[in-house]
């Protein structure tokens, strides 16, 4: 009979922690993982490094999101990031909900 309350939990941890590898896994088939990281700038900025900035602001799921798609410059230095082409307005949206999700 106790096993059924451990086994809850198990089952709670990953459900709650699958989103978070599957937006990971999205970065990565996406090429996303090329130019950033979650921790370390590489080309671009860690990704830790965006969701503080954005951090509260209430546009910044569509704001970024128009970024990964349009691309962009200036906001983080004067190296351009380039559009991607494909990533469509739900998979970015996806990985800024994630990125905004990282602390």
């Amino acid at each position: 009979m106790k096993l059924v309350p451990a086994l809850t939990l198990i089952a709670a941890a990953i459900t709650v922690s699958a989103p978070a590898m599957a937006d990971e896994a999205l970065a990565k088939a996406k090429n996303c993982l090329a130019c950033h990281s979650v921790d370390k700038k590489v080309l671009g900025p860690a990704y830790k490094e965006v969701a503080a900035k954005y951090a509260g602001q209430k546009d910044a799921v569509d704001k970024l999101s128009q970024k990964i798609i349009k691309g962009g410059v200036g906001v983080w230095g004067q190296v351009p990031m380039p559009p991607n082409a494909n990533v469509n307005e739900a998979e970015a949206k996806k990985l800024v909900t994630w990125i905004l999700s990282l602390k």
